[in-house]
C-alpha cells in the first residue's frame, strides 16, 4: 500500500483528523490556564476571611468579590486582581499594592493610608471618601476624574517609599 492509497482509506483518514485535533487540544491546553478562573485554578475562597491583616496574598484574584469593611492592613496583595469588586470600608492601611489590577472596583469609605500602590491600574474605579493619606500612587492608572478628586484630598508621605501622595498623584497645587 501507498501513502495515497492510505489517506483515502476512511479509517487512516478518521484516525488522521483524531490524531491533528488531539495535538491541537494538547498545545492550546497549555494556555487555558491564564484563563481558567481562580476557583478553577485552585485558589478557594476559604483561604479568606474578613482579618486578613499581614497576609501574603501576591497575585491573588478578587472577581466580583464583596470584601466590604474586610481588614487587609499590612498585607501583601502585590499583582493582586481586585476587578469589579466591593471594597467599600475596607482596611487597606500599609498594604503593598503595587502593580494592582482593580478595574470598577468601589474603594468608596475605605482606608488606604499609607498604601503603597505603585503602578497599580485603577481605571473605572471609585474612591469617595477614601483616606489616601500617605498612600503612593507612584505611575498608577486611574481616571482623571478619581485623580483629581484625589488631589483634593492629598496629603501625607508614604512611610515606605518616601513620596508625598500630592506628588504620587501628580497634583496641580
Amino acid at each position: 500500500m501507498t501513502f495515497s492509497t492510505l489517506s483515502r482509506n476512511p479509517i487512516f483518514s478518521f484516525l488522521g483528523c483524531f490524531f491533528s485535533f488531539f495535538i491541537v487540544l494538547l498545545i492550546f491546553s497549555q494556555h487555558l490556564n491564564a484563563i481558567t478562573p481562580p476557583e478553577i485554578r485552585g485558589q478557594s475562597e476559604e483561604q479568606i476571611s474578613e482579618n486578613m491583616h499581614g497576609a501574603d496574598l501576591i497575585g491573588y484574584e478578587f472577581v466580583k468579590a464583596d470584601l466590604r469593611g474586610f481588614d487587609f492592613s499590612e498585607a501583601d496583595l502585590r499583582g493582586a486582581v481586585f476587578n469589579n469588586s466591593q471594597l467599600q470600608g475596607a482596611n487597606l492601611q500599609g498594604a503593598q499594592m503595587e502593580e494592582v489590577v482593580a478595574f470598577a472596583t468601589i474603594f468608596e469609605g475605605a482606608d488606604l493610608r499609607d498604601a503603597n500602590l505603585t503602578n497599580a491600574l485603577l481605571m473605572e474605579s471609585t474612591f469617595l471618601e477614601t483616606d489616601i493619606s500617605g498612600a503612593d500612587f507612584t505611575n498608577a492608572v486611574l481616571n482623571k476624574s478619581e485623580q483629581n478628586s484625589l488631589c483634593l484630598r492629598a496629603e501625607g508621605i508614604n512611610s515606605l517609599t518616601g513620596v508625598s501622595t500630592s506628588e504620587s498623584l501628580v497634583c496641580r497645587n
